[in-house]
């Protein structure tokens, strides 16, 4: 777990660093550099936020940045029993929240095995893309554009990666198929971020059929009104046959 965590955390430093030096490079000030990586913590929500911040928006970047972290709403609805029942712990928990220390948690299974990992990634992810943002703001405009080194793919690999365990499960497999699909068609004519939520519909999809779905051991067939449902069921002895 700690490998893993920290495999991700070199590529979160690294794209931090590219954060801090793209946010000075589009004139923020280095505390405000700083203090957005550590109060907001929204990764790619923050280079959203320092475009439209140097485009003269800052209440679009507000706005955009509310609507592309608005799937952390289901996150929170998943883990909130993990986090712990202090409200503090809650607290801290939810700013820690991001799609990676959710997929740690999740491929774990409930219970203390998820809280410990979702407190480790939580906990190691952030202090690396803060001290990823206050390297890029020292080196300035020599770290570059994540996308030229190719770290932009290194978060979605990660979480393929972290997620493929998951998707064993053939209803799992069907609604993260189905998710997928629809940001990918959708993103070219829908505004950032609402492509993400609306593949969170087919959560919603499994859901409803999950409820659906007869409990186990019900065959879904109505027993006979005559028979008694506490009569023990005849055992067919060699030779017998039923019709």
């Amino acid at each position: 777990m700690l490998r893993d965590v920290a495999a991700i955390g070199a590529a979160m430093l690294a794209v931090g660093a590219s954060f801090g030096a793209v946010a000075v490079a589009a004139g923020l000030p280095a505390w405000a550099t700083l203090a957005m990586s550590a109060i907001v913590y929204a990764g790619g929500a923050q280079f959203m936020a320092v475009g439209l911040i140097a485009a003269g928006s800052p209440f679009a970047a507000v706005l955009a940045g509310l609507l592309l972290n608005a799937r952390h709403l289901p996150f929170g609805l998943t883990l909130g029993g993990s986090l712990g029942s202090q409200r503090w712990r809650r607290l801290l928990g939810s700013h820690l929240m991001t799609d990676e220390a959710t997929a740690f948690a999740l491929a774990q299974p409930a219970g203390d095995p998820r809280r410990r990992a979702f407190w480790l990634a939580g906990v190691l992810l952030f202090l690396a893309w803060n001290a990823g943002t206050l390297l890029g703001v020292l080196a300035g405009g020599a770290v570059g554009d994540p996308t030229v080194l190719g770290l932009d793919a290194a978060f979605p690999a990660g979480l393929i990666a972290l997620l493929l365990p998951v998707l064993r499960d053939r209803d799992t497999r069907w609604v993260a198929l189905t998710g997928a699909g629809l940001a990918v068609v959708t993103t070219p004519v829908l505004p950032a971020g609402l492509p993400v939520l609306l593949a969170l519909g087919a959560l919603a999809l499994l859901l409803v059929r999950g409820r659906r779905r007869p409990p186990p051991g019900d065959d879904g067939l109505t027993p006979d009104p005559g028979t008694r449902q506490d009569e023990p069921t005849p055992v067919l002895r060699a030779g017998e046959a039923s019709c």
